[in-house]
């Protein structure tokens, strides 16, 4: 770990003076991209972060937003959830199982800082090629680390996403979002310190070395001997600690004993005391040596950088310390004063147990060591227009075949059956839905829960892309009858510093903030992940993007077919002539080859995913689903069973090619099988276009006729099929 040049500048210039070892290692993890956005921030501005409903925006651990209140009482509820997300990209690449378990135990402790109980989990999976034997490892030590972690600590993964791609081959992402509840507003602690003469409170795990320098490990391309040089930097994952430390946290916010607090990750204790107290404009004096350890002869670094798991950091009003020792005893985990907040520097002394002196190893202003870091110019390539050059001679059936059974439309079931989604019996909609269902019984709220970005689209054209991730994610909770609520984002690019990379981030950003403020869904935090990028070359860019949405009564329309009533499709222009059907970013392509130009996105979204809430709502709707990933193929083979089939027949266009039709992603559509198609097509008049597919029924065999052509498939050929994930991998 070494401070670059300028830096070094930087900070001998504010400090007046040599940084110390200790100090200069501080300052490289705080002011590396992972910790200081240092390229990311210029942009960031981009996205609303403001709505009535946000109570803590960006910037805390978690972000904090309040909920509608649908209950009967007198006295209305005055619920919060908090938002968060996180990625652990290289730590997983490292050590597949260690980087994504402890990816969750981060994102969990992030939401415990605010005060809130965690409630939900969501996982956004990206991958080499399915097919590549490094990819299937990485994929298979990933999920078990998930899985593993969450069921440990009794927290229900609901939803998420898995995409395979051959640029993700050197460097796979793992982003976890979690979802968290405050059920009374009293109990909302932030990071800011507040007081002089406050102590500072580790709780937790006992310190080791593991995890040492993670901030600016995050912050590098990834070497090609990553995985056995850079494992040191990856953290150690202990879940049963993490489930007694959830408990005791509630204990202690329960009891009002907590003024802030701040988890241990990036930078371990440095990163979380500093930020608290820069937040909180005042300053700290930390003994490192009376952090409570688990390895001899550690030094003030190790103390200080370690990112060691299933801490927490508290400041403690002097009275209460004691009965947070004895919560702490409660739970079995270490606890120790460790310092306090003063009206100073950040100062940080190291004792040495053998001789007994005391060195000030830290001297420096918290606000300084939190945001004096300076943004860097880059400068944006911007990414060339897809051309349309489209494969030839694929027969309808095979191209069915192929996209059906891509691992990227397939069943993700082999994944979500490892998660307990049941825990804490919450779950009203669960994995395999377009949006899990999470009931929130203090507001009577069901809260729906969405997570994922697909790299076929943003790797064709980032900025349009991006946007209609955005749009498909309020249209997967709008599917299920819940109206957009907030969001948060993971975004992950390669190597800033690479003109062309820059500008397919720059445009993610970009067209991620404008979709959402078209739909008018507030940004309320995020986790911005650079330099993803390997000897394979850099990450298609990728705005993971986690969505909830939020509906009165926890029950839902299901995906799957009941066989009785009519089919519509809402929101598909190229059917009505509207637009030309196009199947740029497409599965389609990515199994036959070719370019395409993108699917135009509807001219009014936000009144689209409103109206489609409305009508999932309605009695006379038996069945819904989104239309994206795979295109309408995918959809409708994904609602057939063998209880239910459907009979199909869509018109050649006037624009573009036949296959386009059934294998085209344009983001903003649904399928909706309902007994009442006049009351559809009255509600969605002048929001989009409604177009009558044919009529399901009991047949469990699904027939499309297109142009001409006819294709007729089994449920059971399908479910076949999709089964490509779990039949590979058992």
């Amino acid at each position: 770990m070494s401070l670059s040049d300028s830096d070094h500048e930087l900070v001998v210039e504010e400090l007046g003076r040599e940084p110390t070892p200790a100090e200069a290692a501080l300052f490289e993890n705080l002011w590396s991209e992972h910790c200081a956005y240092r390229s990311s921030w210029p942009l960031l501005g981009a996205f609303d972060s403001e709505g009535d409903q946000v109570v803590v925006g960006p910037g805390d651990d978690a972000a904090v937003v309040s909920l509608p209140d649908y209950t009967d009482s007198d006295e209305p509820a005055e619920t919060y959830i908090t938002l968060g997300i996180e990625s652990h990209n290289h730590p997983s690449y490292v050590d597949p199982f260690d980087g994504a378990a402890t990816g969750v135990g981060g994102i969990v402790r992030d939401t415990l800082s605010m005060g809130a109980y965690p409630i939900a989990l969501a996982d956004s999976l990206y991958f080499g090629d399915f097919d590549a034997e490094h990819s299937r490892y990485l994929f298979e030590g990933v999920v078990e680390g998930i899985s593993h972690y969450g069921n440990c600590i009794g927290v229900p993964t609901v939803t998420g996403s898995v995409a395979f791609h051959g640029d993700y081959e050197g460097n796979p992402l793992v982003n976890v979002s979690c979802v968290g509840l405050i059920d009374d507003p009293d109990r909302l602690v932030t990071a800011a310190v507040q007081e002089s003469g406050n102590k500072l409170v580790l709780v937790g795990n006992s310190t080791g070395r593991d995890g040492l320098g993670g901030a600016s490990f995050a912050s590098e391309d990834l070497a090609e001997d990553a995985e056995t040089e850079d494992r040191p930097a990856v953290q150690v994952g202990d879940p049963y600690t993490e489930k007694l430390l959830i408990e005791a946290n509630e204990m202690l916010i329960d009891e009002g004993l907590v003024e802030s607090a701040r988890d241990l990750g990036a930078a371990g204790l440095g990163g979380a005391s500093a930020e608290m107290a820069a937040k909180g404009d005042l300053g700290m004096r930390i003994e490192l040596s009376d952090v409570h350890e688990r390895e001899p002869n550690m030094n003030a670094l190790e103390y200080l950088l370690a990112e060691s798991q299933e801490r927490m950091c508290y400041e403690i009003r002097p009275e209460n310390v004691d009965r947070v020792h004895e919560i702490a005893d409660r739970y079995d985990l270490g606890s120790s004063v460790i310092g306090e907040v003063t009206e100073g520097n950040y100062v940080c002394t190291f004792t040495d147990p053998e001789t007994g002196e005391t060195e000030t190893v830290v001297d420096a202003p918290a606000e300084f060591l939190e945001d004096g870091a300076p943004f860097h110019d880059l400068e944006i390539e911007k990414p060339n227009e897809q051309a349309r050059d489209l494969p030839a001679g694929v027969a309808l059936g095979d191209a069915f075949e192929a996209v059906v059974g891509s691992p990227n439309t397939a069943s993700k079931r082999w994944v979500y059956r490892q998660y307990d989604h049941e825990v804490q019996v919450r779950t009203a909609t669960p994995p395999g839905d377009d949006a899990a269902i999470t009931a929130v019984r203090e507001a009577n709220v069901g809260l729906a829960y969405a997570a994922g970005a697909d790299p076929n689209w943003t790797a064709a054209v980032p900025y349009e892309g991006a946007r209609a991730v955005a749009l498909e994610n309020a249209t997967n909770v709008a599917a299920k009858g819940a109206t957009p609520h907030a969001a948060v984002d993971c975004l992950n690019g390669g190597n800033p510093e690479k003109p062309d990379v820059y500008g397919g981030f720059a445009g993610i950003v970009d067209g991620l903030a404008e979709m959402c403020e078209t739909l008018d869904v507030p940004v309320v935090g995020g986790n911005v992940s650079l330099y993803n990028d390997s000897v394979a070359g850099p990450i298609p860019p990728t705005p993971t993007l986690a969505l909830v949405g939020v509906k009165e009564g926890f029950d839902a329309p299901p995906l799957s077919l009941s066989g009785e009533g009519d089919l519509l499709l809402v929101g598909a222009r190229a059917l009505e002539g509207d637009a030309e059907a196009t199947l740029g970013g497409s599965e389609y392509l990515a199994q036959f080859g070719g370019t395409d130009r993108f699917p135009k996105l509807l001219d009014h979204p936000a009144a689209f995913v409103d109206t489609l809430a409305d009508v999932a709502n309605e009695e006379t709707t038996l069945a819904t689903h989104d239309v994206s990933h795979g295109g309408l193929a995918v959809a409708l083979a994904e609602m057939v069973h063998d209880g239910a089939g459907a009979s199909v027949d869509i018109d050649a266009p006037t624009k573009g090619s036949p296959e386009s039709l059934l294998f085209g992603e344009q983001a903003g559509r649904a399928i909706i099988e309902t007994t009442d198609p006049r009351s559809v097509r009255e509600a969605f008049d002048s929001v989009a276009p409604v177009y009558e597919l044919g009529s399901a029924d009991d047949s469990g065999t699904l027939d499309i006729s297109l142009d001409g052509e006819s294709l007729r498939a089994d449920a059971a050929d399908i479910a076949d099929w999709r089964a490509v994930i779990e039949r590979e991998l058992e």
